[in-house]
């Protein structure tokens, strides 16, 4: 299993760079955290697509989403002290929240996160 953050998820969607590093295999046991399912949403939305269809699109990606959890919403309130000097959001807050407590990787397209030093690998794909 591995998290997928919404950038990774856009990158899977929108062909972006970066996007061969999630391989069919990898995207079969992707997750996803709701929060980060909403960002990408709002972005299909900015881009022109009617609400259900960024949300189905959003969905493709990945092979669950999983429900932002009071432990997961204390875990990325406590990440801001490791994050902030990065300028991480919220989202990506709660997709490394995520990866920490399963224990999986998470996969990103934001290269501030090479940066990090917490008990989850992170994967860069560009």
């Amino acid at each position: 299993m591995v998290v997928l953050d919404a950038s990774a998820v856009l990158a899977a969607i929108l062909d972006e760079p970066g996007r061969g590093k999630l391989t069919p295999e990898l995207l079969s046991s992707a997750i996803c955290s709701t929060v980060n399912l909403a960002e990408v949403q709002a972005k299909l939305i900015s881009a022109g697509l009617p609400p259900d269809d960024a949300l189905q699109t959003a969905l493709t990606p990945v092979r669950e989403t999983i429900d932002f959890t009071v432990a997961q919403a204390g875990l990325s309130g406590t990440l801001i002290a490791q994050t902030r000097r990065l300028g991480l959001s919220l989202g990506d807050r709660a997709c490394l929240a995520l990866g920490i407590s399963l224990g999986v990787p998470v996969y990103t397209a934001d290269r501030a996160w090479k940066n990090l030093k917490l008990p989850v690998r992170i994967h860069v794909i560009r």
